[in-house]
């Protein structure tokens, strides 16, 4: 039962996580295409084409940059807690391949350990820099939306990522056979 939920959460967050990058591209896809009407509308040959675009409205978005920085982060932190209940991470198996079960099985105990105690510091260091930005109340230079949601939505994720990655170290080290 427990782990049909971790499943769903890490689930949702990826789904959410993927949703957004999505978004980030059909964003960064229209405000190149805005750029170049606006690059065409100062050419000679196709000036009119460019000033016809810019006449309605079509341009580069505004603090696209600030956007995607936001939503990178988020999405980093959503993809994390699939990554770590799948066991996904980059590994280099030239040594381990020739380990036994149970060597193997302690190095991804340890590893475990030490993915979820990362990740927990991550998520602690996050929850005191969105109380930073909030408290100082800093915002983006182009659009000036609060950095601190931001933060809020990458804590959301990074939260979820810390109880999965304690779920994970916890099923390893019991021995479950399910993770």
């Amino acid at each position: 039962m427990l782990h049909k939920i971790i499943q769903s959460l890490a689930n949702a967050m990826a789904l959410l996580g993927g949703l957004v990058l999505c978004a980030l591209v059909v964003m960064v896809s229209i405000s190149i295409l805005g750029r170049e009407s606006n690059s065409l509308a100062h050419t000679g040959m196709f000036g009119a084409l460019g000033e016809w675009a810019l006449a309605r409205g079509l341009g580069p978005i505004n603090g696209d940059f600030e956007l995607v920085e936001a939503g990178m982060a988020f999405a980093i932190f959503a993809f994390l807690p699939l990554t770590q209940l799948s066991g996904a991470h980059a590994t280099v198996d030239i040594f381990t391949n020739k380990m036994g079960p149970k060597p193997t099985h302690a190095l991804n105990c340890f590893w475990s350990i030490v993915m979820a105690i990362v990740i927990v510091l991550i998520t602690w260091r996050l929850g005191l820099g969105m109380q930073d930005k909030m408290r100082y109340g800093e915002t983006t230079y182009l659009i000036q939306f609060p950095i601190w949601w931001a933060y809020a939505a990458s804590l959301i994720a990074a939260i979820c990522a810390s109880i999965i990655s304690l779920y994970c170290a916890a099923m390893r080290l019991t021995g479950a056979r399910r993770i």
